[in-house]
């Protein structure tokens, strides 16, 4: 394992993308942060740059005028990259699913590797899918 992979494995970044949620899963992402549970025990940060974050974590619907800021976001991280929608409207649309404006879930629009479901998921279920998708990674 060289250095660089080992450096990623003992501390991916993250980077907070709100699609147009109520706010529900946003304050329990940032909580799954707070000393409570304590995200950075894995050596997780949350940045405020693309350029910089490992895992893109997704929370709301996704709009048509959110698609394309989305996908830019998105190409800006540095390989390997890896996406988490969290929460039942990141998954599928959730209530404002089939609405003439939204997209159905994150995935229509980029690829999507770890589904956190709920509405809103605890910070304990955001902490756990976190990590299993860095294990699933070889990370």
């Amino acid at each position: 394992m060289d250095i660089v992979t080992w450096a990623r494995t003992r501390s991916p970044w993250l980077i907070h993308f709100n699609a147009g949620a109520c706010n529900a899963c946003d304050i329990e992402v940032v909580a799954a942060i707070t000393p409570r549970f304590d995200l950075e025990r894995f050596g997780a940060l949350l940045k405020g740059s693309p350029r910089h974050a490992d895992v893109m974590v997704v929370t709301g619907s996704v709009s048509r005028q959110v698609r394309e800021r989305l996908k830019r976001i998105y190409e800006q991280m540095p390989e390997p990259k890896f996406v988490v929608a969290v929460g039942a409207c990141a998954i599928s649309g959730g209530v404002f699913q089939q609405c003439y404006n939204v997209m159905e879930g994150v995935d229509k629009v980029i690829p999507v590797d770890a589904y956190i479901p709920g509405c809103s998921p605890k910070p304990e279920a955001i902490l756990d899918g976190v990590v299993k998708l860095l294990k699933s990674a070889g990370y």
